[in-house]
């Protein structure tokens, strides 16, 4: 578990398989302060696990799935930054949203808008993730609700109501300790909806075998409620 804020970047190397090394930017960074093997690490919102620890960052395996819904392999080709986030410790400050390192599917950036305080960001679908877009991210999409991009928790200002796209002001400690400041349009990022709204969503659309009947004036009726 994460909070989506994030505490240093780095870069990330493909190995052999779907292996990865990631080498922080800053080598006194609190990242390193007490890595250890079976740690977790937020990597651009995507939790992995620590397999090896290196002098610089460490070594990690990405599943078949976590690659097909995330933009690791991506990142790899671009040399942009990631960002980095240890996992939350008990008793420990809750400043973001709860994030589970769970990416839901990819986006890309489609829009930088810079104003006096902030910085007016837009994500949406990439054309051919677009399915995935509407499937499992397009739904948890509501104004004022939390996201999380590339692992940074944010605040939704405007979404499409269709759910195509979403804008969330950046302030500039956010923009000038993240990867936001590296991205150009087009570039891949990583959604994760909020935890809260995907149980929501599960339990309204939840009906048990055995109750198949609608909720009617008759139905209420017939059970005393009315």
């Amino acid at each position: 578990m994460f909070t989506g804020l994030i505490q240093a970047l780095g870069t990330i190397q493909p190995l052999e398989g779907d292996r990865f090394r990631l080498s922080v930017k800053d080598n006194s960074s609190a990242i390193l302060t007490d890595l250890a093997i079976g740690d977790s690490v937020a990597t651009d919102g995507v939790c992995l696990t620590v397999e090896e620890v290196l002098a610089d960052g460490f070594i990690a395996t990405a599943s078949p799935e976590t690659l097909k819904r995330t933009n690791l392999e991506q990142s790899t080709t671009t040399n942009s930054y990631i960002n980095l986030e240890t996992s939350l410790r008990a008793g420990g400050k809750i400043g973001g949203h709860f994030v589970t390192g769970h990416v839901d599917g990819v986006g890309c950036l489609l829009d930088v808008v810079a104003t006096e305080t902030a910085w007016e960001i837009t994500f949406g679908a990439i054309s051919t993730h677009s399915q995935q877009w509407q499937e499992q991210i397009a739904r948890y999409l509501i104004p004022k609700g939390s996201i999380a991009v590339n692992g940074i928790s944010l605040t939704i200002a405007e979404c499409d109501p269709d759910g195509n796209w979403l804008k969330a002001a950046v302030i500039p400690h956010t923009y000038n300790t993240t990867n936001l400041q590296y991205l150009e349009p087009g570039s891949w990022v990583n959604i994760e909806g909020d935890i809260l709204g995907k149980y929501v969503d599960k339990l309204l659309g939840y009906r048990p075998q055995h109750q198949q009947e609608e909720v009617s004036l008759q139905f209420l009726a017939e059970h005393g409620y009315v």
